[in-house]
């Protein structure tokens, strides 16, 4: 859907930006269109990591809301899995080693090649985002 939504946008002055999950997407956009990409604590194998959920789940900012997690969702994943990062100049990685839902080492290991931060401390959220904005605006050019 994502790439049916982007078909006409200028490949040179697009960017995909994505936080968790989102950074395991706006990888693969990133890898199919050769746009630049920021990734903030991105996931790097959430078909490994979300199997343990499959079934009913209820929403994390509204426990009373509930959703079902399919195992095709699952699938989903693994074939969105890219390979090896091409062209690592267009990433920008922001890992944080306070990050308590995903293991910053896999992250960085991901991403070692491509500039970025390797903040010491912060958490999954980057609760101090506003301090590291500069440095991925100019990473985008912007």
């Amino acid at each position: 859907m994502v790439m049916g939504g982007i078909a006409d946008w200028p490949r040179g002055s697009m960017a995909a930006v994505g936080s968790s999950l989102g950074g395991f997407y706006a990888t693969r956009v990133a890898e199919q269109t050769g746009c630049k990409a920021v990734l903030l604590n991105p996931a790097v194998d959430p078909a490994r990591d979300l199997t343990k959920y499959i079934g009913e789940q209820t929403s994390w900012h509204d426990p009373q809301e509930h959703f079902f997690f399919k195992e095709e969702f699952v699938q989903e994943l693994r074939d969105l899995q890219c390979g090896a990062i091409t062209r690592p100049e267009r990433y920008f990685a922001l890992i944080c080693k306070g990050d308590e839902v995903l293991d910053w080492r896999e992250m960085h290991g991901r991403y070692a090649d491509c500039p970025g931060l390797l903040l010491k401390g912060s958490d999954h959220a980057i609760s101090d985002f506003a301090v590291h904005m500069p440095t991925v605006m100019a990473h985008l050019d912007l």
